[in-house]
Order: structure tokens, then C-alpha cells, then sequence
């Protein structure tokens, strides 16, 4: 089992700036090829892509936060982190961390809330 913890988050204006954080409680081992990532889910609508990393550091970053946000992972520390640049109304949402390990396991984070005001 692996918990992911997550932190940060909170309320900005628009055009602000915030950072999301996830820490994933197993081994290194275990976590070595997995992919971590952040997904996003507003009010009202389905869970949604937001960025993955992989073990290696690829990324898929969706299209509506491209150059605005920033995935970046610590293999040591086991932890994956967001950073949120000129933030809009639209990415208010509770932003949830995910974790697939190579296996297919699938494991997601509490949820923490950002809000952007306009």
C-alpha cells in the first residue's frame, strides 16, 4: 500500500502563483519506475490530466496549463511537485496526486483545494 500525502495548495489571484507538493510513503524500490502525476477536479465536472512525470522525467503536461505549470519529481525524497504560474479563474479546482506503479496499481492523494480569484 502507499500513501501519497499532499500540501500546499490555497487561494491566489489570478495571475499568481502557488505550489502543490505529494510525498509518496513507500520505499524507493517500489517507486522507481512508477509515474507520478496531478490531476484536477472542479466542481461539477470529471477529473482531468494535469501533468505526470515519469521515474526517467518525461512529462505529459495537458494543454490548457502548457507553459504555465511545471512538474518536477525527487526520486530520493519520493516526491512530486507542481508549480503553478499565472494562474486563472479556470484552474480553480481540488488538485489530486496520483501514482501508477509499473505494476498497474493505481494509488490517489486526499485532494487539496486551489482557488483562483478573479
Amino acid at each position: 500500500q502507499v500513501q501519497l500525502v499532499e500540501s500546499g495548495g490555497g487561494l491566489v489571484q489570478a495571475g499568481g502563483s502557488l505550489s502543490v507538493a505529494c510525498s509518496a510513503s513507500r520505499s524507493i524500490f517500489i517507486l522507481r519506475l512508477s509515474t507520478m502525476g496531478w490531476y484536477r477536479q472542479a466542481p461539477g465536472k470529471q477529473r482531468e490530466l494535469v501533468a505526470t512525470i515519469t521515474s526517467r522525467g518525461s512529462t505529459n503536461v495537458a494543454d490548457s496549463v502548457n507553459g504555465r505549470f511545471a512538474i518536477s519529481r525527487d526520486n530520493v525524497k519520493n516526491m512530486v511537485s507542481l508549480q503553478m504560474n499565472n494562474l486563472k479563474p479556470e484552474d480553480t479546482a481540488v488538485y489530486y496526486c496520483n501514482l501508477k506503479t509499473a505494476g498497474g496499481l493505481e494509488y490517489w492523494g486526499q485532494g487539496t483545494q486551489v482557488t483562483v480569484s478573479s
